[in-house]
């Protein structure tokens, strides 16, 4: 690093997340600068495959584009939660599938240039199909079921904006040689 933080201060406190101010002054020039980071502890994104091999999607209103997406179940870390707790938790919240082989495909940085938000990337195989749990907001929530050839169409036709789906599904077609 070519600077050093000179002071810090967390602005806002929210139930999502957190907003902090970084001032920073440069080493080589002691030029100052401001830097302001969106702090979310992260979450996780699980690619459901059931044993046809459809991928199981969410249909969900985005109230901050009051849109309704489709999308991969995902959710917020609770505070020091093991990523993988998380994926198993939201996965049965969202779908009511269970499952007990699953796989961490990898991560993502969501918008580095403004938040440290990471999404871990899990794969749910040998699905279990039980009584989802959702929680207040997502009663609207629906089931959809594609093969990767649709999803790709849906990609292809704007349907699917999502970008933790995105690069999640990029990332299964990848690990699986798709």
């Amino acid at each position: 690093m070519n600077f050093k933080v000179t002071k810090t201060e967390t602005v806002f406190s929210g139930k999502v997340f957190d907003v902090r101010i970084d001032e920073i002054e440069y080493n080589n020039s002691g030029n100052k600068a401001t830097r302001q980071t969106a702090i979310h502890p992260g979450g996780a994104v699980i690619i459901p495959v059931t044993n046809d091999g459809k991928l199981v999607f969410i249909s969900q209103y985005r109230f901050a584009h009051d849109e309704t997406l489709l999308e991969l179940p995902a959710g917020k870390l609770e505070k020091g939660e093991d990523p993988l707790l998380c994926a198993i938790r939201e996965l049965k919240e969202e779908t009511g599938y269970s499952s007990n082989n699953f796989t961490k495909l990898g991560k993502i940085y969501t918008t580095p240039g403004f938040c440290n938000e990471v999404l871990h990337i899990f794969l749910a195989k040998d699905l279990i199909d039980g009584d989802h749990a959702r929680e207040e907001g997502e009663e609207g929530i629906e089931l959809r079921y594609f093969s990767i050839d649709e999803i790709e169409l849906k990609i292809k036709s704007g349907e699917i904006v999502d970008s933790k789906t995105l690069s999640a599904v990029y990332l299964y077609k990848v690990m699986n040689n798709l």
